[in-house]
């Protein structure tokens, strides 16, 4: 855990319990997951659009893993 995160839950702890039970309600408002009413896209929908190379797992030349350092 962060010390922030750490921090936090400590000063949540001093709080009455109606005053936590507030707060826990406020953050799953916060926190409930996005609902997506869409269908699902088709497994394979771009098959035969493109094809990947043989080399496509190979590692990378020095060149270019150099400029990630």
């Amino acid at each position: 855990m962060t010390e922030l995160l750490e921090k936090v839950i400590t000063e949540l702890k001093k709080l009455p319990p109606h005053q936590q039970d507030a707060i826990a309600s406020r953050l799953m408002d916060e926190l409930k997951p996005i609902v997506n009413n869409q269908q699902l896209r088709p497994f394979g929908l771009c098959a035969g659009e493109f094809t990947v190379p043989e080399n496509f797992d190979d590692p990378l030349p020095e060149d270019i893993l150099n400029a990630f350092k």
